[in-house]
């Protein structure tokens, strides 16, 4: 039997709201600009799927081609078919909602999306159910190259189970990369079970120390942060109650690869961006504190280097060095955003 949180959910993001126009706050409002890649995709989405589309942050995956993504929260689907024109007819689009309304939607224009693609038939899958067992919904271990979110994984009640969930199905190299929102502090049980703040993404949002915690616990010791932004709530009665707590819109990038260790070490290891990624010919971001520039060698600590050379950006990157002698913490006090054109050798 459903439990009354998750029934709530379903029935604002399936009844409640009939486009992103009903939003009371501003957390489910991205501000994250698209590439000019993804704009010229989404101009060919149906916008009765695109008015439906609530999140908070835009992780689309570069380099896809073939792959299978994952998406847990599609909706009606405005991220998932972004991706499903970037794996192309050799890839698998999975989108898991559990909202009936939702889905419906996504469902109803599978064909037309798929000739507006250039496709044969669809390559898109949509999956009733939620995200804490996807073994129930035919998901199988290791099978799913990238697993994205939108401003979804906050709605879920056992986020332990989730984030293990995604781990389990993830290849190995496989990438996790979502945004969701994000708090600066535990909210009370009577503040984050308001129903206004549940639909809206804000009763959920995981306080940042907690995610470090959860993550380290299911098996990844180190992931990045992509983006992070403020959200203004822009919502008196929710600001109220949220008190002095400060949200954030945050895109994480985790990749399920060996050899990860809790603290950045060195061992003199260099990485050289090979400027192969599609879209970024001259500048590749791993997070935010990795902006690499292509043919620019790189001090890279022992996490970044493999991180980069056991998944699917590997083939981007020539790696030098191992883990044969080490020389203690990596230094990681000159951090630069990727915006920064002198970006700096660092962690």
């Amino acid at each position: 039997m459903m439990d009354k949180a998750t029934a709530a959910v379903r029935a604002y993001y399936g009844k409640d709201l009939q486009g992103s126009h009903d939003l009371k706050t501003a957390a489910c409002c991205s501000t994250e600009a698209l590439s000019p890649v993804h704009q010229a995709i989404l101009r060919q989405i149906d916008p009765e799927i695109s008015a439906r589309f609530y999140g908070c942050g835009s992780p689309i995956p570069d380099d896809v081609d073939g792959c299978t993504v994952l998406d847990l929260g599609c909706g009606a689907g405005r991220d998932l078919y972004m991706v499903s024109a970037l794996v192309g007819e050799a890839g698998r689009a999975v989108g898991v909602d559990m909202t009936p309304e939702q889905l419906a939607i996504g469902r109803k224009h599978q064909a037309a999306q798929a000739r507006a693609f250039g496709h044969a038939k669809s390559n898109i899958t949509f999956l009733e159910g939620t995200f804490e067992d996807l073994a129930t919904l035919g998901i199988a271990k290791e099978s799913v190259d990238v697993v994205i979110s939108n401003c979804a994984i906050n709605l879920a009640i056992d986020k332990h189970r989730v984030f293990s969930e995604i781990h389990r199905v993830l290849k190995p190299g496989g990438e996790l990369l979502f945004s969701d929102v994000f708090a600066s502090r535990r909210l009370p049980d009577e503040v984050a079970s308001d129903p206004l703040l549940i639909g809206e993404c804000l009763g959920g949002a995981l306080y940042v120390e907690d995610f470090r915690r959860l993550m380290r616990q299911v098996g990844w010791p180190d992931y990045r942060i992509v983006r992070r932004s403020q959200i203004a709530i822009s919502h008196p009665y929710a600001e109220l109650l949220v008190g002095p707590t400060t949200f954030w819109s945050i895109k994480v990038r985790a990749l399920k690869v060996d050899g990860l260790e809790d603290i950045c070490e060195d061992y003199g290891q260099v990485a050289t961006y090979l400027g192969t990624l599609p879209n970024h010919p001259h500048r590749f971001a791993l997070d935010d504190h990795h902006s690499f520039i292509a043919g620019k060698p790189m001090l890279v600590c022992g996490n970044t280097a493999a991180m980069i050379g056991g998944s699917r950006f590997g083939r981007h990157f020539r790696v030098f060095g191992d883990r044969s002698t080490h020389f203690g913490p990596f230094n990681c006090s000159g951090g630069a955003s990727p915006d920064d054109e002198g970006a700096a050798d660092c962690c």
